[in-house]
């Protein structure tokens, strides 16, 4: 009877739980339709935009546009070649006479360079043609052309050449600033010699300033970093947008064993373009100031100055005689737009002030004491003046400008000529560099270039000339005539 009874309870309870079982599928749905729903849509569309297309990731289009717009440049440059450097033999020099230097030997480069009209002119990076005294462009069908140098930009590391050519193919400036973090982009150039190369990335950052132009009197550091694989010949060759469109030109790598790591920058576009069209124009770069010392707004400098916020660029200092200080800009203030458009970095303000011309007026958005304020610069010159700079004429292979007042108080001198364009001469041959700024000729101050070429002009037999380079460097040449 007991065990009857087990049994009338066991059967009970599972016909119970089929019951609620029934209900409960009945109530709440089968749980696979969640899992149908999934599998009819998959998990990487859903977080695409709705205008997604599955072709904006095919790279061929820009690589085809592209490839035939970027050349190779060889570049002949003579350097004096390095000696073992050891104590003269006293004996040695009464026989035969004092050892003599050796004379330069060539040096041959290589590196890239982007056509950007169908007549012959191309963009490459000013140090693939630094000191070169002939320069040989290849196109993409194996054509060859001796090429001249227009002018050249060491501030922002931009040249441009002109080849004799028509009909050519090339590549279309974009706009560098539609760019956006996680962009698509190609690096097209001729890496370790190998012509024709193209590779991928993704923008990795915009206006990054990393410090290799430090030696030069006005560096102008914004630029585009990628993950594109850019390695040594690449210099001077196109980043373009997946419209095949040039947005930038590959100019240096960051690694440790000095092949691709990672990380590839370029100059944008907005910089190239304003360089060339001075160039084109004016025979040299037309570059604006505003006169000021700027830092990047951090976090301590805010709290030091009671600065509530942490947008724009800090303001150190003002020149006399500059922009900022005719316009009313003071130390202190923070500068948050040129012209409508944001600034955050010294890097990002110097690239928006680079696109402008001396005589340029801006409208600049400023903070001071917490209330933004609109003032409106007129732009300079390095000089100080409102002038369009002319190129000065070619004189023992070398082009002088005067000394920017900022340059001047720096450097801590009175006055100068410094080398803005060198060409086989005189003042090559005698192993000056370009940027050097002539103080003296034999003891003689030299204030301007007029006082140089006057000194100079019709001068025979030896001359020393004695000056200084932007990095403070101190150097005496022995220059003969």
């Amino acid at each position: 009877m007991k065990i009857k009874s087990i049994i009338i309870n066991i059967v009970i309870a599972v016909i119970s739980a089929l019951v609620a079982v029934y209900a409960y599928t009945r109530i709440a749905g089968p749980v696979t339709e969640v899992v149908t729903f999934r599998e009819d849509r998959p998990t990487w569309f859903t977080n695409l935009p709705d205008d997604f297309e599955a072709d904006k990731f095919d790279f061929t289009h820009a690589a085809e546009k592209t490839v035939h717009g970027v050349v190779h440049v060889k570049v002949t440059s003579y350097r004096r070649q390095p000696q073992f450097q050891r104590r003269q033999d006293p004996l040695h020099e009464w026989f035969f006479g004092p050892r003599q230097e050796r004379e330069p030997q060539p040096v041959t480069g290589f590196g890239s360079g982007v056509i950007i009209s169908e007549d012959g002119y191309i963009v490459t990076n000013y140090h693939v043609i630094e000191d070169a005294t002939e320069v040989e462009v290849v196109l993409n069908d194996r054509r060859s052309f001796t090429a001249s140098i227009k002018g050249s930009d060491p501030n922002s590391d931009i040249a441009l050449l002109k080849i004799e050519a028509e009909g050519l193919h090339y590549i279309e400036f974009g706009d560098s600033d539609q760019l956006r973090l996680g962009q698509w982009v190609l690096a097209v150039g001729n890496p370790m010699n190998l012509t024709s190369t193209v590779t991928a990335g993704i923008v990795s950052a915009r206006g990054r300033t990393v410090g290799i132009f430090s030696d030069r009197d006005m560096p102008i550091e914004s630029f585009i970093q990628t993950d594109a694989a850019v390695n040594r010949g690449n210099s001077g060759g196109a980043l373009v947008n997946l419209r095949g469109e040039l947005v930038g030109i590959p100019t240096l790598i960051m690694s440790p064993t000095g092949a691709y790591a990672g990380n590839s920058f370029a100059v944008p576009v907005s910089i190239v373009k304003k360089v060339v069209e001075d160039i084109i124009e004016f025979g040299e770069v037309q570059r604006a100031v505003l006169g000021v010392q700027i830092e990047e707004l951090s976090a301590e400098i805010a709290r030091e100055n009671n600065i509530e916020t942490l947008n724009g660029v800090y303001v150190t200092g003002i020149f006399e005689e500059g922009a900022a200080k005719e316009a009313g800009i003071r130390e202190g203030d923070v500068i948050l737009r040129v012209n409508n458009v944001t600034v955050n970095s010294p890097a990002e303000l110097q690239e928006q002030i680079a696109r402008y011309r001396p005589n340029d007026r801006v409208n600049i958005l400023i903070n001071r004491n917490n209330r933004t304020q609109q003032i409106t610069a007129t732009l300079r010159n390095l000089e100080g003046r409102t002038e369009i700079v002319r190129p000065q004429e070619t004189f023992l292979g070398a082009r002088f400008r005067q000394v920017p007042e900022e340059l001047r108080r720096e450097l801590n001198i009175q006055g100068g000529a410094q080398i803005t364009d060198l060409r086989p001469g005189k003042f090559m041959s005698a192993r000056i560099r370009e940027g050097f700024i002539i103080t003296s000729i034999n003891n003689r101050p030299v204030n301007s270039p007029s006082d140089l070429k006057e000194m100079l002009d019709g001068h025979e037999g030896g001359v020393l000339v004695e000056g200084v380079y932007p990095d403070g460097t101190v150097a005496y040449y022995a220059l003969g005539l």
